[in-house]
Protein backbone atom coordinates (compact mmCIF):
# COMPACT_ATOMS: atom_id res chain seq x y z
CA UNK A 1 0.00 0.00 0.00
CA UNK A 2 2.80 2.32 0.55
CA UNK A 3 4.26 1.78 -2.44
CA UNK A 4 1.29 2.25 -3.95
CA UNK A 5 1.07 5.38 -2.38
CA UNK A 6 4.78 6.52 -3.63
CA UNK A 7 3.94 5.84 -7.39
CA UNK A 8 0.54 7.67 -7.11
CA UNK A 9 2.37 11.20 -5.22
CA UNK A 10 5.56 10.72 -7.67
CA UNK A 11 3.39 11.10 -11.30
CA UNK A 12 0.96 13.51 -9.86
CA UNK A 13 3.81 15.81 -8.73
CA UNK A 14 4.70 15.69 -12.51
CA UNK A 15 1.44 15.64 -13.72
CA UNK A 16 0.24 18.60 -11.56
CA UNK A 17 2.60 21.24 -13.32
CA UNK A 18 0.53 20.68 -16.67
CA UNK A 19 -3.46 20.18 -15.59
CA UNK A 20 -4.04 24.58 -15.24
CA UNK A 21 -3.55 25.65 -18.57
CA UNK A 22 -6.11 24.23 -20.25
CA UNK A 23 -9.08 23.73 -17.31
CA UNK A 24 -12.41 25.69 -18.16
CA UNK A 25 -13.81 28.09 -15.72
CA UNK A 26 -16.13 26.83 -13.32
CA UNK A 27 -19.80 27.59 -13.24
CA UNK A 28 -21.71 26.47 -15.81
CA UNK A 29 -22.33 27.59 -19.25
CA UNK A 30 -19.54 29.09 -21.25
CA UNK A 31 -20.62 32.80 -22.15
CA UNK A 32 -22.71 33.06 -25.69
CA UNK A 33 -20.83 34.80 -28.57
CA UNK A 34 -21.87 36.76 -31.06
CA UNK A 35 -21.66 33.99 -33.44
CA UNK A 36 -23.47 31.97 -31.29
CA UNK A 37 -26.85 34.06 -31.15
CA UNK A 38 -27.94 33.10 -34.68
CA UNK A 39 -28.64 29.33 -36.33
CA UNK A 40 -26.68 30.42 -39.47
CA UNK A 41 -22.98 31.55 -40.65
CA UNK A 42 -21.48 34.25 -42.42
CA UNK A 43 -23.42 32.35 -45.17
CA UNK A 44 -26.43 32.03 -43.55
CA UNK A 45 -26.36 28.65 -43.74
CA UNK A 46 -27.55 26.12 -40.48
CA UNK A 47 -23.53 25.02 -39.91
CA UNK A 48 -22.89 22.78 -37.11
CA UNK A 49 -18.94 23.98 -36.24
CA UNK A 50 -16.44 21.43 -34.51
CA UNK A 51 -13.54 19.80 -35.14
CA UNK A 52 -11.56 16.51 -36.80
CA UNK A 53 -8.47 15.99 -34.81
CA UNK A 54 -6.72 14.49 -37.43
CA UNK A 55 -6.08 14.59 -40.98
CA UNK A 56 -7.97 10.84 -42.55
CA UNK A 57 -5.86 8.96 -44.82
CA UNK A 58 -8.42 8.65 -46.91
CA UNK A 59 -12.15 9.25 -46.98
CA UNK A 60 -12.81 5.81 -49.91
CA UNK A 61 -14.99 3.48 -47.05
CA UNK A 62 -12.75 0.55 -48.24
CA UNK A 63 -9.33 2.63 -47.05
CA UNK A 64 -10.37 4.14 -44.21
CA UNK A 65 -8.62 2.57 -40.70
CA UNK A 66 -9.75 4.91 -37.99
CA UNK A 67 -11.91 6.80 -36.63
CA UNK A 68 -10.69 10.43 -37.74
CA UNK A 69 -11.93 8.90 -41.07
CA UNK A 70 -14.94 6.98 -39.81
CA UNK A 71 -16.69 10.33 -38.39
CA UNK A 72 -16.84 11.85 -41.86
CA UNK A 73 -17.68 8.53 -43.49
CA UNK A 74 -20.57 8.04 -41.29
CA UNK A 75 -22.43 11.50 -42.44
CA UNK A 76 -21.59 11.46 -46.27
CA UNK A 77 -22.15 7.66 -46.58
CA UNK A 78 -24.86 4.50 -45.56
CA UNK A 79 -24.86 1.07 -45.96
CA UNK A 80 -27.70 -1.11 -46.61
CA UNK A 81 -28.32 -1.11 -42.93
CA UNK A 82 -28.01 1.95 -40.21
CA UNK A 83 -28.02 2.75 -36.75
CA UNK A 84 -30.45 4.92 -36.05
CA UNK A 85 -31.27 7.42 -33.00
CA UNK A 86 -32.96 4.71 -30.68
CA UNK A 87 -29.79 2.73 -31.48
CA UNK A 88 -31.18 0.29 -33.29
CA UNK A 89 -30.25 -1.42 -36.59
CA UNK A 90 -32.23 -0.38 -39.37
CA UNK A 91 -32.59 -0.24 -42.89
CA UNK A 92 -30.67 1.99 -44.48
CA UNK A 93 -30.28 1.94 -48.23
CA UNK A 94 -32.20 -1.71 -48.02
CA UNK A 95 -35.89 -0.88 -47.93
CA UNK A 96 -36.24 -4.62 -46.58
CA UNK A 97 -34.31 -7.85 -46.42
CA UNK A 98 -34.98 -11.12 -45.77
CA UNK A 99 -33.15 -14.17 -44.30
CA UNK A 100 -33.26 -18.13 -45.40
CA UNK A 101 -34.11 -20.36 -42.81
CA UNK A 102 -29.97 -21.93 -42.56
CA UNK A 103 -29.30 -18.05 -41.95
CA UNK A 104 -26.50 -18.11 -44.77
CA UNK A 105 -28.79 -16.10 -47.70
CA UNK A 106 -28.99 -12.89 -47.20
CA UNK A 107 -31.32 -10.96 -49.65
CA UNK A 108 -31.67 -7.22 -49.52
CA UNK A 109 -34.24 -5.17 -51.64
CA UNK A 110 -32.83 -1.72 -52.41
CA UNK A 111 -35.46 1.27 -51.81
CA UNK A 112 -36.55 3.09 -54.87
CA UNK A 113 -35.46 6.00 -56.31
CA UNK A 114 -32.31 6.31 -54.58
CA UNK A 115 -29.55 8.40 -55.79
CA UNK A 116 -25.70 9.25 -55.42
CA UNK A 117 -24.55 13.12 -54.46
CA UNK A 118 -23.93 13.27 -58.14
CA UNK A 119 -27.23 12.28 -59.40
CA UNK A 120 -26.17 8.78 -60.32
CA UNK A 121 -29.05 5.83 -59.24
CA UNK A 122 -28.11 3.71 -56.53
CA UNK A 123 -28.02 0.05 -57.77
CA UNK A 124 -26.82 -2.99 -56.14
CA UNK A 125 -24.42 -3.56 -58.75
CA UNK A 126 -22.29 -0.72 -57.03
CA UNK A 127 -22.78 -2.72 -53.40
CA UNK A 128 -21.10 -5.73 -55.11
CA UNK A 129 -18.66 -4.10 -56.82
CA UNK A 130 -17.57 -2.15 -53.45
CA UNK A 131 -17.42 -5.26 -51.40
CA UNK A 132 -15.45 -6.95 -53.92
CA UNK A 133 -13.46 -4.36 -54.46
CA UNK A 134 -12.97 -4.61 -50.70
CA UNK A 135 -11.51 -7.73 -51.08
CA UNK A 136 -9.43 -7.44 -53.75
CA UNK A 137 -5.98 -8.20 -52.90
CA UNK A 138 -4.49 -5.56 -54.88
CA UNK A 139 -6.50 -2.82 -52.91
CA UNK A 140 -4.84 -4.35 -49.75
CA UNK A 141 -7.60 -2.99 -47.56
CA UNK A 142 -6.76 -2.96 -43.70
CA UNK A 143 -10.62 -4.39 -43.19
CA UNK A 144 -11.00 -7.11 -45.74
CA UNK A 145 -11.20 -9.61 -43.38
CA UNK A 146 -14.71 -7.50 -42.20
CA UNK A 147 -15.99 -9.43 -45.32
CA UNK A 148 -14.57 -12.79 -44.82
CA UNK A 149 -17.80 -13.46 -43.44
CA UNK A 150 -19.17 -13.90 -47.37
CA UNK A 151 -18.59 -17.17 -48.97
CA UNK A 152 -15.78 -17.07 -51.30
CA UNK A 153 -14.39 -13.99 -49.49
CA UNK A 154 -11.20 -14.95 -47.19
CA UNK A 155 -10.32 -17.19 -50.44
CA UNK A 156 -10.48 -14.07 -53.33
CA UNK A 157 -8.27 -11.77 -50.72
CA UNK A 158 -5.97 -14.42 -50.19
CA UNK A 159 -5.22 -15.04 -53.97
CA UNK A 160 -1.33 -15.14 -54.26
CA UNK A 161 0.94 -14.26 -57.07
CA UNK A 162 3.17 -16.90 -58.58
CA UNK A 163 7.19 -15.67 -58.06
CA UNK A 164 6.38 -13.97 -54.66
CA UNK A 165 7.59 -14.76 -51.47
CA UNK A 166 5.14 -15.54 -48.64
CA UNK A 167 5.01 -16.79 -45.15
CA UNK A 168 3.83 -20.33 -44.93
CA UNK A 169 1.87 -21.44 -41.91
CA UNK A 170 4.73 -22.32 -39.91
CA UNK A 171 6.22 -18.36 -40.95
CA UNK A 172 8.93 -19.65 -43.27
CA UNK A 173 9.17 -17.91 -46.68
CA UNK A 174 8.57 -19.84 -49.78
CA UNK A 175 7.77 -18.90 -53.24
CA UNK A 176 4.71 -19.34 -54.79
CA UNK A 177 4.96 -21.20 -58.18
CA UNK A 178 1.87 -22.19 -60.87
CA UNK A 179 0.86 -25.58 -62.07
CA UNK A 180 1.13 -25.91 -65.67
CA UNK A 181 -2.70 -26.52 -65.91
CA UNK A 182 -2.81 -23.24 -65.32
CA UNK A 183 -1.24 -21.99 -68.07
CA UNK A 184 -4.15 -23.60 -70.45
CA UNK A 185 -6.06 -21.27 -72.44
CA UNK A 186 -2.98 -18.13 -71.87
CA UNK A 187 -1.15 -16.54 -74.60
CA UNK A 188 2.08 -17.32 -72.93
CA UNK A 189 4.30 -17.87 -76.38
CA UNK A 190 7.35 -15.61 -76.37
CA UNK A 191 6.54 -14.26 -72.91
CA UNK A 192 9.19 -14.13 -70.10
CA UNK A 193 8.30 -15.80 -66.51
CA UNK A 194 7.46 -12.39 -64.83
CA UNK A 195 4.65 -11.91 -67.53
CA UNK A 196 3.54 -15.19 -67.30
CA UNK A 197 3.33 -15.30 -63.28
CA UNK A 198 1.24 -12.10 -64.20
CA UNK A 199 -0.85 -13.54 -66.72
CA UNK A 200 -1.69 -16.25 -63.95
CA UNK A 201 -2.18 -14.18 -60.96
CA UNK A 202 -5.05 -12.40 -63.08
CA UNK A 203 -6.90 -15.18 -63.89
CA UNK A 204 -6.79 -16.72 -60.52
CA UNK A 205 -8.01 -13.45 -59.35
CA UNK A 206 -10.65 -13.38 -61.79
CA UNK A 207 -11.58 -17.12 -60.98
CA UNK A 208 -11.57 -16.24 -57.17
CA UNK A 209 -13.66 -12.89 -57.77
CA UNK A 210 -16.72 -15.04 -59.60
CA UNK A 211 -16.63 -17.50 -56.04
CA UNK A 212 -17.18 -14.41 -54.13
CA UNK A 213 -20.85 -14.95 -52.97
CA UNK A 214 -22.20 -11.79 -53.18
CA UNK A 215 -24.26 -10.78 -56.54
CA UNK A 216 -26.65 -8.20 -58.06
CA UNK A 217 -29.80 -10.22 -59.08
CA UNK A 218 -30.81 -7.08 -60.68
CA UNK A 219 -30.78 -3.18 -60.05
CA UNK A 220 -32.31 -3.47 -57.18
CA UNK A 221 -32.00 -6.88 -55.28
CA UNK A 222 -28.41 -7.99 -53.54
CA UNK A 223 -28.04 -11.88 -52.58
CA UNK A 224 -25.82 -12.56 -50.47
CA UNK A 225 -24.68 -16.31 -48.73
CA UNK A 226 -22.16 -16.34 -46.28
CA UNK A 227 -19.73 -19.05 -45.02
CA UNK A 228 -21.58 -19.40 -41.86
CA UNK A 229 -24.17 -17.85 -39.88
CA UNK A 230 -23.57 -14.68 -38.51
CA UNK A 231 -25.81 -12.86 -35.95
CA UNK A 232 -24.08 -10.03 -36.07
CA UNK A 233 -24.03 -9.94 -40.33
CA UNK A 234 -26.61 -7.11 -40.47
CA UNK A 235 -24.74 -4.85 -37.72
CA UNK A 236 -21.65 -5.63 -40.15
CA UNK A 237 -23.91 -3.86 -43.09
CA UNK A 238 -23.89 -0.72 -41.37
CA UNK A 239 -19.60 -0.65 -40.82
CA UNK A 240 -17.85 1.84 -43.38
CA UNK A 241 -16.07 -1.05 -45.21
CA UNK A 242 -19.05 -2.05 -46.43
CA UNK A 243 -20.45 1.25 -47.45
CA UNK A 244 -20.93 1.30 -51.19
CA UNK A 245 -19.13 3.28 -53.96
CA UNK A 246 -20.24 4.03 -57.23
CA UNK A 247 -18.83 2.14 -59.70
CA UNK A 248 -18.51 4.54 -62.69
CA UNK A 249 -17.09 7.29 -60.63
CA UNK A 250 -14.28 4.81 -59.27
CA UNK A 251 -13.34 2.84 -62.32
CA UNK A 252 -13.17 6.19 -64.23
CA UNK A 253 -10.77 7.86 -61.53
CA UNK A 254 -8.74 6.10 -58.98
CA UNK A 255 -8.34 8.69 -57.25
CA UNK A 256 -11.90 10.39 -56.90
CA UNK A 257 -11.69 10.23 -52.82
CA UNK A 258 -8.45 12.44 -52.09
CA UNK A 259 -10.22 15.59 -52.95
CA UNK A 260 -13.67 17.22 -52.43
CA UNK A 261 -14.22 17.95 -55.99
CA UNK A 262 -14.32 14.11 -57.15
CA UNK A 263 -15.67 12.81 -54.21
CA UNK A 264 -19.38 10.52 -54.69
CA UNK A 265 -20.98 9.51 -51.66
CA UNK A 266 -24.52 8.35 -51.12
CA UNK A 267 -25.38 9.24 -47.12
CA UNK A 268 -27.11 12.56 -45.71
CA UNK A 269 -24.13 15.05 -46.34
CA UNK A 270 -22.06 15.14 -49.18
CA UNK A 271 -18.31 16.34 -49.21
CA UNK A 272 -17.91 19.81 -50.39
CA UNK A 273 -14.66 21.13 -49.18
CA UNK A 274 -11.16 19.40 -48.37
CA UNK A 275 -8.37 21.73 -47.49
CA UNK A 276 -5.87 18.87 -45.95
CA UNK A 277 -4.58 19.44 -42.77
CA UNK A 278 -6.74 22.37 -41.96
CA UNK A 279 -10.76 22.05 -42.66
CA UNK A 280 -13.34 19.59 -44.28
CA UNK A 281 -16.80 20.81 -45.07
CA UNK A 282 -19.82 18.40 -45.59
CA UNK A 283 -23.51 20.13 -46.99
CA UNK A 284 -26.82 18.28 -46.09
CA UNK A 285 -26.85 15.63 -49.69
CA UNK A 286 -30.33 16.50 -51.87
CA UNK A 287 -29.96 13.30 -53.15
CA UNK A 288 -30.64 11.82 -49.98
CA UNK A 289 -33.67 9.73 -49.61
CA UNK A 290 -34.33 10.86 -45.90
CA UNK A 291 -33.23 15.19 -46.78
CA UNK A 292 -36.87 16.19 -45.69
CA UNK A 293 -35.76 14.79 -42.04
CA UNK A 294 -32.47 16.90 -41.69
CA UNK A 295 -32.63 19.95 -39.84
CA UNK A 296 -29.10 21.56 -40.39
CA UNK A 297 -27.31 22.26 -43.86
CA UNK A 298 -24.23 20.99 -42.68
CA UNK A 299 -20.71 20.27 -40.59
CA UNK A 300 -17.52 22.19 -40.50
CA UNK A 301 -14.54 20.54 -39.57
CA UNK A 302 -11.27 21.90 -38.42
CA UNK A 303 -8.03 19.28 -38.29
CA UNK A 304 -6.80 20.50 -35.45
CA UNK A 305 -4.18 18.13 -33.43
CA UNK A 306 -3.43 20.28 -30.33
CA UNK A 307 -6.70 19.60 -27.83
CA UNK A 308 -6.17 22.98 -25.99
CA UNK A 309 -6.65 24.51 -29.34
CA UNK A 310 -9.40 23.20 -30.33
CA UNK A 311 -11.42 23.41 -26.38
CA UNK A 312 -10.13 27.17 -26.75
CA UNK A 313 -12.02 27.84 -29.64
CA UNK A 314 -15.17 25.82 -28.18
CA UNK A 315 -14.58 27.78 -25.43
CA UNK A 316 -14.81 30.77 -27.58
CA UNK A 317 -17.90 29.75 -29.19
CA UNK A 318 -15.99 29.10 -32.31
CA UNK A 319 -17.39 25.38 -32.13
CA UNK A 320 -20.65 24.25 -30.91
CA UNK A 321 -20.01 20.25 -30.37
CA UNK A 322 -16.39 18.99 -29.46
CA UNK A 323 -14.60 15.73 -28.94
CA UNK A 324 -12.21 14.57 -27.81
CA UNK A 325 -11.58 17.31 -25.01
CA UNK A 326 -8.35 17.85 -22.99
CA UNK A 327 -7.90 15.54 -20.06
CA UNK A 328 -7.78 18.61 -17.43
CA UNK A 329 -10.88 20.01 -18.96
CA UNK A 330 -13.70 16.53 -18.12
CA UNK A 331 -12.65 16.46 -14.64
CA UNK A 332 -12.87 20.46 -14.54
CA UNK A 333 -16.62 20.03 -15.89
CA UNK A 334 -17.85 17.40 -13.84
CA UNK A 335 -16.70 18.79 -10.49
CA UNK A 336 -18.86 21.98 -11.59
CA UNK A 337 -21.87 20.33 -13.06
CA UNK A 338 -21.56 21.81 -16.28
CA UNK A 339 -24.61 20.82 -18.46
CA UNK A 340 -22.38 20.83 -21.64
CA UNK A 341 -20.48 17.90 -20.69
CA UNK A 342 -21.45 14.12 -22.18
CA UNK A 343 -20.17 11.12 -20.96
CA UNK A 344 -20.89 9.27 -23.96
CA UNK A 345 -20.95 5.35 -23.85
CA UNK A 346 -18.26 3.44 -25.54
CA UNK A 347 -17.31 -0.08 -26.28
CA UNK A 348 -13.76 0.15 -26.62
CA UNK A 349 -10.36 -0.46 -24.84
CA UNK A 350 -6.49 1.32 -24.97
CA UNK A 351 -4.08 0.25 -24.58
CA UNK A 352 -0.24 -0.64 -25.24
CA UNK A 353 1.54 -2.78 -27.77
CA UNK A 354 4.53 -4.85 -27.24
CA UNK A 355 6.51 -5.66 -29.90
CA UNK A 356 7.29 -9.18 -29.43
CA UNK A 357 9.68 -9.13 -32.70
CA UNK A 358 12.05 -7.44 -30.41
CA UNK A 359 13.59 -8.47 -27.41
CA UNK A 360 12.99 -8.45 -24.11
CA UNK A 361 9.58 -8.26 -25.26
CA UNK A 362 9.66 -11.70 -27.05
CA UNK A 363 9.83 -12.98 -23.64
CA UNK A 364 6.42 -13.52 -21.66
CA UNK A 365 7.64 -12.72 -18.35
CA UNK A 366 8.76 -9.35 -19.28
CA UNK A 367 5.46 -8.46 -20.89
CA UNK A 368 3.48 -9.44 -17.86
CA UNK A 369 5.40 -7.67 -15.12
CA UNK A 370 5.53 -4.74 -17.13
CA UNK A 371 1.39 -5.45 -17.43
CA UNK A 372 1.45 -6.01 -13.71
CA UNK A 373 3.04 -3.04 -12.84
CA UNK A 374 1.21 -0.80 -14.49
CA UNK A 375 -1.77 1.06 -12.43
CA UNK A 376 -4.65 1.00 -14.12
CA UNK A 377 -7.07 2.17 -11.49
CA UNK A 378 -5.01 4.85 -10.63
CA UNK A 379 -4.93 5.99 -14.59
CA UNK A 380 -9.11 6.47 -14.92
CA UNK A 381 -9.34 8.02 -11.12
CA UNK A 382 -5.97 10.28 -11.31
CA UNK A 383 -5.48 11.03 -14.83
CA UNK A 384 -7.92 9.79 -17.29
CA UNK A 385 -11.16 11.23 -14.95
CA UNK A 386 -13.71 10.65 -17.61
CA UNK A 387 -15.52 7.45 -16.55
CA UNK A 388 -13.49 5.00 -17.41
CA UNK A 389 -12.67 1.50 -16.34
CA UNK A 390 -9.97 -0.10 -15.05
CA UNK A 391 -9.46 -2.40 -18.09
CA UNK A 392 -9.82 -6.37 -17.22
CA UNK A 393 -9.14 -7.99 -20.28
CA UNK A 394 -9.01 -6.90 -23.94
CA UNK A 395 -13.12 -7.13 -24.33
CA UNK A 396 -15.12 -4.43 -22.51
CA UNK A 397 -17.66 -3.99 -20.95
CA UNK A 398 -21.31 -3.80 -22.91
CA UNK A 399 -21.13 -7.43 -24.83
CA UNK A 400 -23.78 -10.40 -24.43
CA UNK A 401 -22.88 -13.72 -24.02
CA UNK A 402 -25.00 -16.42 -25.65
CA UNK A 403 -26.82 -16.74 -22.35
CA UNK A 404 -27.64 -12.53 -23.26
CA UNK A 405 -25.56 -11.31 -19.90
CA UNK A 406 -22.70 -9.49 -19.63
CA UNK A 407 -19.72 -11.38 -21.26
CA UNK A 408 -17.09 -9.75 -19.07
CA UNK A 409 -18.82 -11.07 -15.81
CA UNK A 410 -18.01 -14.22 -16.50
CA UNK A 411 -15.15 -14.06 -17.89
CA UNK A 412 -13.28 -12.36 -14.71
CA UNK A 413 -10.85 -9.81 -14.36
CA UNK A 414 -7.86 -11.41 -15.97
CA UNK A 415 -5.51 -8.24 -15.78
CA UNK A 416 -3.56 -8.32 -12.06
CA UNK A 417 -1.59 -5.37 -10.57
CA UNK A 418 0.71 -7.16 -8.83
CA UNK A 419 3.93 -4.96 -7.74
CA UNK A 420 6.28 -7.73 -6.68
CA UNK A 421 4.89 -10.53 -8.25
CA UNK A 422 4.94 -8.36 -11.50
CA UNK A 423 9.02 -7.28 -10.38
CA UNK A 424 10.31 -11.14 -9.62
CA UNK A 425 9.00 -12.12 -13.28
CA UNK A 426 10.10 -9.13 -15.44
CA UNK A 427 13.59 -9.60 -13.83
CA UNK A 428 13.19 -12.83 -14.44
CA UNK A 429 12.54 -12.70 -17.67
CA UNK A 430 15.59 -9.86 -18.36
CA UNK A 431 18.28 -12.68 -17.16
CA UNK A 432 16.46 -14.79 -19.34
CA UNK A 433 17.19 -12.54 -22.44
CA UNK A 434 20.67 -11.35 -21.47
CA UNK A 435 19.72 -7.79 -20.56
CA UNK A 436 19.26 -5.42 -17.35
CA UNK A 437 16.87 -2.66 -16.40
CA UNK A 438 19.28 0.25 -17.78
CA UNK A 439 19.38 -1.12 -20.78
CA UNK A 440 15.29 -0.29 -21.18
CA UNK A 441 16.76 3.49 -21.44
CA UNK A 442 16.88 2.23 -25.35
CA UNK A 443 13.42 1.72 -25.33
CA UNK A 444 10.71 3.84 -26.51
CA UNK A 445 6.71 3.68 -26.01
CA UNK A 446 5.21 5.92 -29.10
CA UNK A 447 2.05 7.48 -28.75
CA UNK A 448 -0.08 10.11 -31.00
CA UNK A 449 -0.04 13.34 -30.67
CA UNK A 450 -2.63 14.27 -27.91
CA UNK A 451 -2.42 15.69 -24.18
CA UNK A 452 -4.51 12.74 -22.93
CA UNK A 453 -2.06 10.19 -24.70
CA UNK A 454 0.67 12.06 -23.46
CA UNK A 455 -0.33 12.26 -19.52
CA UNK A 456 -1.14 8.38 -19.53
CA UNK A 457 2.61 7.31 -21.28
CA UNK A 458 4.16 9.88 -18.29
CA UNK A 459 2.35 8.11 -15.68
CA UNK A 460 3.03 4.67 -17.53
CA UNK A 461 6.38 5.81 -17.55
CA UNK A 462 6.60 7.49 -14.04
CA UNK A 463 5.29 3.89 -12.93
CA UNK A 464 7.53 1.43 -14.23
CA UNK A 465 10.62 3.48 -13.10
CA UNK A 466 9.51 3.17 -9.34
CA UNK A 467 7.89 -0.36 -9.77
CA UNK A 468 10.36 -1.82 -11.71
CA UNK A 469 13.68 0.46 -11.83
CA UNK A 470 13.40 1.21 -15.66
CA UNK A 471 13.63 4.30 -17.75
CA UNK A 472 11.95 4.45 -21.07
CA UNK A 473 11.88 7.30 -23.40
CA UNK A 474 9.01 8.79 -24.74
CA UNK A 475 7.96 9.96 -28.02
CA UNK A 476 5.18 11.54 -29.82
CA UNK A 477 3.95 11.69 -33.38
CA UNK A 478 1.31 12.29 -35.57
CA UNK A 479 -1.53 9.95 -35.87
CA UNK A 480 -1.71 8.76 -39.24
CA UNK A 481 2.22 8.20 -38.77
CA UNK A 482 1.77 6.22 -35.73
CA UNK A 483 -0.22 3.95 -37.71
CA UNK A 484 2.30 3.38 -40.67
CA UNK A 485 4.89 2.65 -37.95
CA UNK A 486 3.04 0.18 -36.22
CA UNK A 487 2.10 -1.63 -39.29
CA UNK A 488 5.99 -1.77 -39.93
CA UNK A 489 6.91 -3.02 -36.83
CA UNK A 490 8.82 0.51 -36.43
CA UNK A 491 8.24 0.72 -32.68
CA UNK A 492 8.37 -0.99 -29.38
CA UNK A 493 5.90 -0.20 -27.04
CA UNK A 494 3.02 1.90 -28.75
CA UNK A 495 -0.18 3.57 -27.15
CA UNK A 496 -3.11 1.84 -29.36
CA UNK A 497 -7.01 2.23 -28.59
CA UNK A 498 -9.70 -0.45 -30.53
CA UNK A 499 -13.73 0.67 -30.87
CA UNK A 500 -15.70 -2.16 -31.47
CA UNK A 501 -16.84 -2.64 -35.02
CA UNK A 502 -20.05 -4.26 -34.18
CA UNK A 503 -21.07 -5.38 -31.03
CA UNK A 504 -20.18 -8.53 -30.63
CA UNK A 505 -16.71 -9.85 -28.48
CA UNK A 506 -14.95 -11.33 -31.92
CA UNK A 507 -14.65 -7.58 -32.86
CA UNK A 508 -11.62 -7.48 -30.16
CA UNK A 509 -10.86 -11.22 -30.36
CA UNK A 510 -9.85 -11.38 -33.74
CA UNK A 511 -7.25 -8.77 -33.45
CA UNK A 512 -4.76 -10.71 -32.45
CA UNK A 513 -4.85 -13.62 -35.38
CA UNK A 514 -1.66 -14.65 -36.52
CA UNK A 515 -2.54 -12.42 -39.53
CA UNK A 516 -4.99 -10.02 -38.69
CA UNK A 517 -3.97 -6.65 -40.48
CA UNK A 518 -4.46 -5.24 -37.00
CA UNK A 519 -1.95 -7.41 -35.18
CA UNK A 520 0.54 -4.50 -34.44
CA UNK A 521 2.14 -6.85 -31.67
CA UNK A 522 3.23 -9.49 -33.85
CA UNK A 523 1.14 -11.88 -31.45
CA UNK A 524 1.14 -15.85 -33.34
CA UNK A 525 -0.36 -18.24 -31.47
CA UNK A 526 -1.64 -21.68 -33.45
CA UNK A 527 -4.00 -22.41 -30.78
CA UNK A 528 -5.21 -19.22 -30.27
CA UNK A 529 -6.10 -18.62 -34.08
CA UNK A 530 -8.12 -21.98 -33.95
CA UNK A 531 -10.27 -20.84 -31.38
CA UNK A 532 -11.06 -17.62 -33.29
CA UNK A 533 -11.50 -19.36 -35.96
CA UNK A 534 -14.25 -21.74 -33.84
CA UNK A 535 -16.10 -18.66 -32.98
CA UNK A 536 -16.16 -16.94 -36.24
CA UNK A 537 -17.88 -20.64 -38.07
CA UNK A 538 -20.03 -22.42 -35.51
CA UNK A 539 -23.30 -21.63 -35.73
CA UNK A 540 -23.24 -22.97 -32.13
CA UNK A 541 -23.52 -19.74 -29.74
CA UNK A 542 -22.63 -21.71 -26.63
CA UNK A 543 -19.36 -23.13 -28.76
CA UNK A 544 -18.32 -19.53 -29.83
CA UNK A 545 -18.58 -17.84 -26.97
CA UNK A 546 -16.76 -20.27 -25.02
CA UNK A 547 -14.34 -19.88 -27.57
CA UNK A 548 -13.56 -16.60 -27.30
CA UNK A 549 -13.56 -16.66 -23.79
CA UNK A 550 -10.78 -19.07 -23.63
CA UNK A 551 -9.18 -17.19 -26.33
CA UNK A 552 -9.33 -14.09 -24.66
CA UNK A 553 -7.95 -15.80 -21.11
CA UNK A 554 -4.88 -17.14 -23.22
CA UNK A 555 -3.70 -13.53 -24.64
CA UNK A 556 -3.93 -12.42 -21.31
CA UNK A 557 -1.78 -14.95 -19.84
CA UNK A 558 0.77 -14.26 -23.08
CA UNK A 559 0.26 -10.84 -22.92
CA UNK A 560 1.35 -9.09 -26.13
CA UNK A 561 -1.12 -5.93 -25.84
CA UNK A 562 -1.12 -4.38 -22.15
CA UNK A 563 -4.73 -3.42 -21.43
CA UNK A 564 -4.95 -0.29 -19.97
CA UNK A 565 -9.13 0.99 -19.34
CA UNK A 566 -12.11 0.29 -21.13
CA UNK A 567 -13.48 3.86 -22.81
CA UNK A 568 -16.48 6.40 -22.59
CA UNK A 569 -16.17 9.69 -24.99
CA UNK A 570 -16.78 12.28 -23.22
CA UNK A 571 -17.63 15.83 -25.54
CA UNK A 572 -18.75 18.84 -25.17
CA UNK A 573 -22.12 19.70 -26.54
CA UNK A 574 -23.62 23.52 -26.65
CA UNK A 575 -26.97 23.53 -24.64
CA UNK A 576 -28.61 25.14 -28.23
CA UNK A 577 -27.32 21.75 -30.25
CA UNK A 578 -29.87 19.49 -29.87
CA UNK A 579 -30.95 15.36 -31.20
CA UNK A 580 -27.12 14.46 -31.00
CA UNK A 581 -26.69 10.27 -30.49
CA UNK A 582 -23.93 7.64 -29.46
CA UNK A 583 -23.98 4.82 -30.62
CA UNK A 584 -21.99 2.14 -28.87
CA UNK A 585 -19.52 1.70 -31.59
CA UNK A 586 -19.64 5.33 -33.30
CA UNK A 587 -18.49 8.80 -32.85
CA UNK A 588 -21.48 10.30 -32.08
CA UNK A 589 -24.03 11.11 -35.20
CA UNK A 590 -25.16 15.04 -35.73
CA UNK A 591 -26.91 13.56 -38.58
CA UNK A 592 -30.50 14.84 -37.33
CA UNK A 593 -29.42 17.10 -34.90
CA UNK A 594 -30.37 20.91 -34.86
CA UNK A 595 -29.20 24.41 -33.93
CA UNK A 596 -31.57 26.20 -31.50
CA UNK A 597 -29.57 29.38 -31.02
Amino acid sequence: MRKRLLVILSFLLVLSMMVTACAPPKGGDSKPTDAEESNTDSTGENIIRTNNSNEPGSLDPALAQGTHESWILDHTFEGLMKIDKDLKVVPGMAEKYEVSDDNLTYTFTLRDGIKWSNGDPITAHDFEFAWKRALDPNLASEYSHQLYYIKGGEAYNNTKSPGLEYPDDNGNMVVETYDPSELEGLDVEGKDEEAINEMVYEKRLEAAREEVAVKALDDKTLEVTLEAPTAYFLELTAFYTLYPVNKNVVESNPDWAKNASTHVSNGPFTLTEWEHSATIKIRKNDNYYDKDSIKIDGVNFDIISDENTAWQKYEGGDYDFLTPLPQAVVPQMKESDNPELVIGAEVGTYYYNLNSKIKPFNNVKVRKGLAMTLDRQTIVDKIAQGGQIAAEGVVPFGMKDDKGNEYRDDVGNLVEYNVEEGKKLFEEGLAEEGMKPEDFKNFVLLYNTQEAHKKIAQAAQEMWRLNLGIEIQLENVDFQVKLDREKAGDYDISRAGWIGDYMDPITFIELWESNSSFNDAKYSNPEYDKLVAIAKSSSDPKERFDAMKKAEKMIMADMPVIPVYFYTQPYAQKPYLTGVYKPLVNYPKLTYSELNR
